[in-house]
């Protein structure tokens, strides 16, 4: 397993870099509100050469088109630029994220962020580091002492019942965090910066490494009705152990439409 970190350490690394040098380039839409850059297929087609040519039997599913061999037991998990939205307006909150799947198990995985200059990286069994030193999940027991973080879809906004979740986690918690990059929450869970995370609706680029990350750092990972995670599942919470069966319980309220606190109606008279 080392010499897949390594690789993806070096690969990473070198594709942060090209992220770097394409900073300031315009973006097109891929749907309505999705982004893509010229920095999203320059980061990608670096990453999936550099795949092929070390583990030419391994599959590669990445984000801006990449698939091969998508039936082999060893599969990588590539986005290229996660936080593509940050990445275009300037906001500095986007990564490079690589994770390797083993039948459907995580075993490695890398979150690079190039303007901080930290690598966060996962063995299965040997721990989750930060430039290479080890890192915690927080100590915090209940959701009134955390801080969470969350993420709503560039797509698909009409219908999206996150709202419901991140209002309930605000009123009850220190606050809920929303930065657009999925795999950056899941390494500031990792390393104790947050408390939780939880989404609906990612693709298995975007917490392979950092669902990794988490779990090695001695957290919690399922989906959030607290079933066995997959990372091809459609939601995922993420947090220290502690909070985990408080905010399951509070997660199955909402899911059965039971609220602790009711949505504010606007006053007319202050519109």
């Amino acid at each position: 397993m080392p010499q897949f970190l390594d690789a993806a350490i070096e690969i990473a690394l070198e594709a942060g870099q090209i992220l770097m040098s394409h900073r300031g380039v315009g973006f097109e839409l891929k749907a309505a509100h999705d982004l893509v850059t010229a920095a999203d297929r320059a980061s990608e087609k670096l990453i999936v050469s550099k795949l092929r040519e070390r583990f030419p039997t391994h599959g590669i599913v990445a984000e801006e088109g990449g698939r091969a061999e998508l039936e082999a037991p060893l599969r990588w998990y590539v986005d290229p630029l996660d936080g593509t939205t940050n990445f275009a307006h300037g906001f500095p909150m986007w990564n490079v994220t690589m994770g390797l799947a083993q039948n459907n198990e995580i075993i490695c995985g890398v979150v690079y962020d190039p303007l901080n200059q930290e690598l966060f990286t996962a063995e299965r069994g040997a721990g989750a580091r930060l430039n290479g030193a080890p890192i915690h999940v927080s100590k915090a027991a209940v959701i009134n002492d955390s801080l969470f973080s969350t993420g709503f879809p560039s797509s698909k906004r009409h219908n999206m019942v996150n709202i419901h979740f991140y209002y309930q986690l605000a009123m009850l918690s220190h606050g809920v965090r929303r930065g657009g990059s999925a795999a950056i929450d899941l390494a500031y869970t990792a390393c104790g910066r947050l408390e939780g995370f939880w989404e609906f609706g990612l693709s298995p680029w975007d917490m392979a490494a950092g669902s990794l990350l988490v779990e090695e750092a001695g957290g919690k990972v399922s989906g959030m009705k607290g079933e066995p995670y997959d990372v091809q599942g459609k939601h995922i919470l993420a947090d220290n152990g502690c909070i985990h069966q408080e905010t399951v319980a509070l997660f199955q309220e909402i899911f059965e439409g039971h609220y602790r606190y009711q949505m504010p109606v606007l006053p007319q008279k202050d519109c």
